[in-house]
Protein backbone atom coordinates (compact mmCIF):
# COMPACT_ATOMS: atom_id res chain seq x y z
CA UNK A 1 0.00 0.00 0.00
CA UNK A 2 1.26 3.46 -0.88
CA UNK A 3 1.52 5.76 2.11
CA UNK A 4 -0.56 8.52 0.49
CA UNK A 5 -3.54 6.14 0.52
CA UNK A 6 -3.76 6.67 4.28
CA UNK A 7 -4.33 10.42 4.14
CA UNK A 8 -7.47 12.15 5.35
CA UNK A 9 -8.44 15.74 6.02
CA UNK A 10 -8.80 16.78 9.65
CA UNK A 11 -9.59 20.32 10.82
CA UNK A 12 -7.18 21.27 13.58
CA UNK A 13 -10.14 22.24 15.78
CA UNK A 14 -11.01 18.52 16.07
CA UNK A 15 -7.67 17.58 17.64
CA UNK A 16 -8.58 17.16 21.30
CA UNK A 17 -6.48 19.41 23.53
CA UNK A 18 -8.06 18.30 26.79
CA UNK A 19 -9.76 15.11 27.96
CA UNK A 20 -13.54 14.82 28.13
CA UNK A 21 -15.11 16.12 31.39
CA UNK A 22 -15.37 12.51 32.57
CA UNK A 23 -13.45 9.53 31.22
CA UNK A 24 -16.53 7.72 29.93
CA UNK A 25 -18.18 10.92 28.61
CA UNK A 26 -16.38 10.54 25.28
CA UNK A 27 -18.17 9.46 22.14
CA UNK A 28 -17.88 6.02 20.54
CA UNK A 29 -18.15 5.29 16.83
CA UNK A 30 -19.08 1.64 16.28
CA UNK A 31 -17.78 0.30 12.97
CA UNK A 32 -19.40 -2.90 11.69
CA UNK A 33 -17.08 -4.68 9.27
CA UNK A 34 -19.67 -7.27 8.25
CA UNK A 35 -22.18 -4.75 6.93
CA UNK A 36 -19.73 -1.99 6.10
CA UNK A 37 -21.48 0.64 8.22
CA UNK A 38 -21.14 2.56 11.46
CA UNK A 39 -23.25 4.01 14.27
CA UNK A 40 -22.81 6.83 16.77
CA UNK A 41 -22.81 5.96 20.46
CA UNK A 42 -21.45 7.19 23.78
CA UNK A 43 -18.59 5.35 25.45
CA UNK A 44 -20.74 4.81 28.54
CA UNK A 45 -22.93 2.54 26.37
CA UNK A 46 -20.07 0.08 25.89
CA UNK A 47 -21.40 -2.58 28.31
CA UNK A 48 -24.60 -2.81 26.26
CA UNK A 49 -22.58 -3.19 23.05
CA UNK A 50 -20.67 -6.18 24.39
CA UNK A 51 -21.91 -9.76 24.66
CA UNK A 52 -21.83 -12.08 27.66
CA UNK A 53 -18.79 -14.27 27.18
CA UNK A 54 -16.71 -11.66 25.36
CA UNK A 55 -13.05 -11.62 26.36
CA UNK A 56 -11.82 -8.04 26.79
CA UNK A 57 -8.04 -7.58 27.02
CA UNK A 58 -6.44 -4.32 28.19
CA UNK A 59 -2.87 -3.00 28.38
CA UNK A 60 -2.01 -2.11 31.97
CA UNK A 61 1.33 -0.36 31.28
CA UNK A 62 1.90 2.85 33.24
CA UNK A 63 3.24 5.96 31.51
CA UNK A 64 6.50 7.16 33.01
CA UNK A 65 7.37 10.88 33.38
CA UNK A 66 9.78 10.43 30.48
CA UNK A 67 10.24 14.02 29.25
CA UNK A 68 13.06 16.09 30.71
CA UNK A 69 14.01 19.68 29.84
CA UNK A 70 17.75 20.26 30.20
CA UNK A 71 20.23 23.04 29.40
CA UNK A 72 23.49 22.70 27.50
CA UNK A 73 26.77 24.47 28.31
CA UNK A 74 25.57 27.56 26.44
CA UNK A 75 22.31 27.73 28.36
CA UNK A 76 20.17 26.53 25.44
CA UNK A 77 17.26 24.19 26.09
CA UNK A 78 17.51 20.53 25.10
CA UNK A 79 14.49 18.23 25.36
CA UNK A 80 15.05 14.57 26.21
CA UNK A 81 12.55 11.73 26.00
CA UNK A 82 13.92 8.76 27.94
CA UNK A 83 12.53 5.43 26.79
CA UNK A 84 14.81 2.51 27.68
CA UNK A 85 17.12 1.75 30.59
CA UNK A 86 20.55 0.26 29.86
CA UNK A 87 21.57 0.35 33.51
CA UNK A 88 20.57 2.66 36.41
CA UNK A 89 22.80 5.50 35.25
CA UNK A 90 22.36 5.16 31.48
CA UNK A 91 19.23 5.25 29.34
CA UNK A 92 18.44 5.64 25.68
CA UNK A 93 16.64 8.85 24.85
CA UNK A 94 15.37 10.87 21.93
CA UNK A 95 16.73 14.40 21.98
CA UNK A 96 16.08 17.67 20.24
CA UNK A 97 17.63 19.67 18.85
CA UNK A 98 20.08 16.96 17.84
CA UNK A 99 22.89 19.43 17.17
CA UNK A 100 23.02 20.24 20.90
CA UNK A 101 23.19 16.61 22.01
CA UNK A 102 26.12 15.17 20.11
CA UNK A 103 28.45 12.65 21.75
CA UNK A 104 30.35 14.19 24.65
CA UNK A 105 27.91 17.05 25.22
CA UNK A 106 27.09 17.76 28.86
CA UNK A 107 23.65 18.88 30.00
CA UNK A 108 22.22 20.18 33.25
CA UNK A 109 18.82 19.57 34.80
CA UNK A 110 18.85 21.76 37.86
CA UNK A 111 21.73 20.36 39.92
CA UNK A 112 21.76 17.04 38.04
CA UNK A 113 24.43 16.49 35.38
CA UNK A 114 24.04 14.44 32.21
CA UNK A 115 26.43 13.50 29.41
CA UNK A 116 25.71 12.19 25.93
CA UNK A 117 27.93 9.11 25.64
CA UNK A 118 26.77 7.74 22.31
CA UNK A 119 24.22 7.79 19.54
CA UNK A 120 22.44 4.81 18.00
CA UNK A 121 22.44 4.50 14.24
CA UNK A 122 18.74 5.38 14.01
CA UNK A 123 18.96 8.54 16.08
CA UNK A 124 18.44 7.89 19.80
CA UNK A 125 21.20 8.94 22.18
CA UNK A 126 22.71 7.08 25.10
CA UNK A 127 22.51 9.48 28.04
CA UNK A 128 24.49 9.00 31.25
CA UNK A 129 23.73 10.68 34.55
CA UNK A 130 26.96 11.66 36.29
CA UNK A 131 25.56 12.02 39.80
CA UNK A 132 22.83 9.46 40.33
CA UNK A 133 20.25 7.33 38.56
CA UNK A 134 18.07 8.29 35.60
CA UNK A 135 15.04 6.81 37.34
CA UNK A 136 15.48 9.22 40.24
CA UNK A 137 15.84 12.10 37.79
CA UNK A 138 12.60 11.18 36.05
CA UNK A 139 10.76 10.89 39.35
CA UNK A 140 12.05 14.27 40.54
CA UNK A 141 12.05 16.33 37.32
CA UNK A 142 10.22 14.38 34.62
CA UNK A 143 6.84 15.33 33.15
CA UNK A 144 4.24 13.20 31.31
CA UNK A 145 5.22 12.78 27.64
CA UNK A 146 2.18 14.35 26.02
CA UNK A 147 2.21 14.16 22.22
CA UNK A 148 3.25 17.35 20.40
CA UNK A 149 -0.19 17.93 18.84
CA UNK A 150 -1.37 18.82 22.36
CA UNK A 151 -0.25 22.42 22.48
CA UNK A 152 0.88 22.38 26.12
CA UNK A 153 2.89 19.18 25.61
CA UNK A 154 6.02 20.70 27.17
CA UNK A 155 4.11 21.95 30.23
CA UNK A 156 1.50 19.37 31.32
CA UNK A 157 -1.09 20.38 33.89
CA UNK A 158 -2.13 18.68 37.10
CA UNK A 159 -5.08 17.22 35.18
CA UNK A 160 -2.70 15.53 32.74
CA UNK A 161 -0.95 13.75 35.60
CA UNK A 162 -4.18 11.85 36.23
CA UNK A 163 -5.91 11.71 32.87
CA UNK A 164 -2.96 10.68 30.68
CA UNK A 165 -2.97 7.37 32.57
CA UNK A 166 -5.50 4.54 32.59
CA UNK A 167 -7.29 3.72 35.84
CA UNK A 168 -5.74 0.23 35.77
CA UNK A 169 -2.15 1.32 34.98
CA UNK A 170 0.42 -0.50 37.11
CA UNK A 171 3.85 -1.56 35.78
CA UNK A 172 5.76 1.56 34.65
CA UNK A 173 7.45 1.67 31.28
CA UNK A 174 5.46 3.44 28.54
CA UNK A 175 6.44 6.73 26.92
CA UNK A 176 2.95 7.21 25.47
CA UNK A 177 -0.40 6.24 26.93
CA UNK A 178 -2.30 3.25 25.58
CA UNK A 179 -5.02 5.77 24.85
CA UNK A 180 -7.94 3.44 24.11
CA UNK A 181 -7.95 2.64 27.81
CA UNK A 182 -8.24 6.24 28.96
CA UNK A 183 -12.04 6.10 28.61
CA UNK A 184 -12.60 3.42 31.25
CA UNK A 185 -13.68 4.11 34.81
CA UNK A 186 -13.82 1.57 37.67
CA UNK A 187 -17.62 1.75 37.56
CA UNK A 188 -17.69 1.07 33.82
CA UNK A 189 -15.37 -1.91 34.21
CA UNK A 190 -17.64 -3.26 36.95
CA UNK A 191 -20.64 -2.89 34.63
CA UNK A 192 -18.76 -4.74 31.90
CA UNK A 193 -17.99 -7.62 34.26
CA UNK A 194 -21.63 -7.74 35.41
CA UNK A 195 -22.55 -8.09 31.75
CA UNK A 196 -20.69 -11.40 31.80
CA UNK A 197 -17.60 -10.14 29.98
CA UNK A 198 -14.16 -11.40 31.01
CA UNK A 199 -11.57 -8.65 31.57
CA UNK A 200 -7.90 -9.59 31.34
CA UNK A 201 -4.67 -7.57 31.48
CA UNK A 202 -1.37 -7.78 29.67
CA UNK A 203 1.55 -5.37 29.60
CA UNK A 204 3.09 -3.75 26.54
CA UNK A 205 5.36 -0.82 27.24
CA UNK A 206 4.73 1.70 24.47
CA UNK A 207 7.98 2.83 22.89
CA UNK A 208 8.84 5.83 20.71
CA UNK A 209 8.56 3.77 17.53
CA UNK A 210 4.78 3.75 17.93
CA UNK A 211 4.56 7.43 17.00
CA UNK A 212 7.59 7.63 14.68
CA UNK A 213 6.42 8.95 11.28
CA UNK A 214 6.45 6.59 8.32
CA UNK A 215 8.93 7.96 5.78
CA UNK A 216 8.86 5.11 3.27
CA UNK A 217 6.66 5.59 0.21
CA UNK A 218 5.17 2.13 0.76
CA UNK A 219 3.89 1.24 4.21
CA UNK A 220 5.39 -2.26 4.03
CA UNK A 221 8.89 -0.77 3.81
CA UNK A 222 8.59 0.94 7.20
CA UNK A 223 10.46 -0.60 10.14
CA UNK A 224 8.49 -0.70 13.41
CA UNK A 225 10.79 -1.33 16.41
CA UNK A 226 9.84 -4.04 18.91
CA UNK A 227 8.27 -3.17 22.26
CA UNK A 228 8.54 -4.93 25.62
CA UNK A 229 5.61 -7.20 26.39
CA UNK A 230 4.48 -9.55 29.13
CA UNK A 231 1.48 -11.86 28.69
CA UNK A 232 0.80 -14.22 31.58
CA UNK A 233 -0.05 -17.83 30.85
CA UNK A 234 -3.47 -17.36 32.46
CA UNK A 235 -4.26 -14.54 30.00
CA UNK A 236 -3.00 -16.50 27.01
CA UNK A 237 -5.10 -19.48 28.09
CA UNK A 238 -8.18 -17.27 28.48
CA UNK A 239 -7.76 -15.94 24.93
CA UNK A 240 -7.26 -19.44 23.52
CA UNK A 241 -10.29 -20.70 25.42
CA UNK A 242 -12.47 -17.84 24.15
CA UNK A 243 -11.49 -18.46 20.55
CA UNK A 244 -12.01 -22.22 20.89
CA UNK A 245 -15.51 -21.50 22.22
CA UNK A 246 -16.21 -18.97 19.44
CA UNK A 247 -16.41 -16.05 21.86
CA UNK A 248 -15.03 -12.69 20.78
CA UNK A 249 -11.59 -11.52 21.86
CA UNK A 250 -11.70 -7.71 22.01
CA UNK A 251 -8.37 -5.90 22.19
CA UNK A 252 -8.44 -2.53 23.92
CA UNK A 253 -5.99 -0.56 21.83
CA UNK A 254 -3.53 -1.20 19.04
CA UNK A 255 -0.87 -1.96 21.65
CA UNK A 256 -2.94 -4.83 23.03
CA UNK A 257 -3.62 -6.08 19.50
CA UNK A 258 0.10 -5.99 18.68
CA UNK A 259 0.94 -7.85 21.87
CA UNK A 260 -1.61 -10.61 21.28
CA UNK A 261 -0.76 -11.08 17.61
CA UNK A 262 2.97 -11.17 18.48
CA UNK A 263 2.23 -14.01 20.93
CA UNK A 264 0.58 -16.29 18.37
CA UNK A 265 2.62 -19.47 17.97
CA UNK A 266 3.12 -21.72 14.94
CA UNK A 267 -0.06 -23.58 15.88
CA UNK A 268 -2.07 -20.35 15.60
CA UNK A 269 -2.73 -20.13 19.33
CA UNK A 270 -1.72 -17.37 21.75
CA UNK A 271 1.12 -18.30 24.10
CA UNK A 272 2.49 -16.74 27.25
CA UNK A 273 5.15 -14.22 26.29
CA UNK A 274 7.78 -12.32 28.22
CA UNK A 275 9.98 -10.53 25.73
CA UNK A 276 9.31 -8.44 22.64
CA UNK A 277 6.31 -7.67 20.48
CA UNK A 278 7.95 -7.36 17.10
CA UNK A 279 5.14 -7.79 14.62
CA UNK A 280 4.33 -4.98 12.17
CA UNK A 281 0.76 -5.40 10.97
CA UNK A 282 0.02 -4.14 7.47
CA UNK A 283 -2.93 -4.65 5.07
CA UNK A 284 -3.15 -8.27 4.02
CA UNK A 285 -2.32 -9.58 7.48
CA UNK A 286 -4.70 -12.27 8.79
CA UNK A 287 -5.49 -11.60 12.45
CA UNK A 288 -5.31 -14.79 14.51
CA UNK A 289 -5.93 -13.60 18.06
CA UNK A 290 -8.15 -10.51 17.87
CA UNK A 291 -11.80 -10.50 16.78
CA UNK A 292 -12.71 -6.89 17.62
CA UNK A 293 -10.74 -3.76 18.38
CA UNK A 294 -11.50 -0.80 20.63
CA UNK A 295 -9.24 2.11 19.73
CA UNK A 296 -8.99 5.87 19.35
CA UNK A 297 -8.75 7.79 16.08
CA UNK A 298 -5.23 7.80 14.64
CA UNK A 299 -3.03 10.20 12.72
CA UNK A 300 -2.83 10.00 8.91
CA UNK A 301 0.16 8.07 7.56
CA UNK A 302 0.88 6.45 10.94
CA UNK A 303 1.73 2.83 11.73
CA UNK A 304 -1.35 2.76 13.97
CA UNK A 305 -3.65 3.71 11.10
CA UNK A 306 -1.88 1.08 9.00
CA UNK A 307 -2.94 -1.55 11.57
CA UNK A 308 -6.51 -0.25 11.62
CA UNK A 309 -6.65 -0.40 7.81
CA UNK A 310 -5.37 -3.99 8.00
CA UNK A 311 -8.09 -4.87 10.51
CA UNK A 312 -11.12 -3.19 8.95
CA UNK A 313 -10.11 -2.32 5.39
CA UNK A 314 -8.82 1.02 4.16
CA UNK A 315 -12.03 2.09 2.42
CA UNK A 316 -14.31 1.43 5.40
CA UNK A 317 -11.97 3.12 7.87
CA UNK A 318 -11.52 6.25 5.77
CA UNK A 319 -15.29 6.36 5.25
CA UNK A 320 -15.83 6.08 9.01
CA UNK A 321 -13.20 8.75 9.70
CA UNK A 322 -14.89 11.04 7.19
CA UNK A 323 -18.17 10.59 9.04
CA UNK A 324 -16.42 11.29 12.34
CA UNK A 325 -15.00 14.54 10.98
CA UNK A 326 -18.41 15.69 9.74
CA UNK A 327 -20.03 14.69 13.03
CA UNK A 328 -17.47 16.63 15.08
CA UNK A 329 -15.79 13.75 16.86
CA UNK A 330 -12.64 14.63 18.81
CA UNK A 331 -9.44 13.03 17.54
CA UNK A 332 -6.22 11.49 18.88
CA UNK A 333 -4.99 10.81 22.42
CA UNK A 334 -7.60 12.79 24.38
CA UNK A 335 -10.25 12.28 21.74
CA UNK A 336 -13.14 9.89 21.18
CA UNK A 337 -13.04 6.16 20.46
CA UNK A 338 -14.04 3.59 17.87
CA UNK A 339 -15.21 0.04 18.39
CA UNK A 340 -14.49 -2.04 15.30
CA UNK A 341 -16.55 -5.23 15.24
Amino acid sequence: MDLFELDYELPSALIAQTPAPARDASRLLVVDRARGGFEDHGFAELPDLLRPGDCLVVNNSRVIPARILARDAGGYQVELLFFEAIDPGRWRALTRPGRRSRGGAELAVGEARLRIVGADADGPRVVERLDGSIEDLLRERGVPPLPPYIERFAAPTAEDLERYQTVYARPPGSVAAPTAGLHFTPALLDAIRRRGVEVHELTLHVGPGTFRPIKAARVEDHVLPPERVAIARSVADAVVRARDEHRRVIAVGTTTARALESAVGPDGRVRALDGAAGIYITPGYAFRAVDALLTNFHLPRSSLLVMIAAFAGRELILKAYGHAVRAGYRFYSYGDATLIL
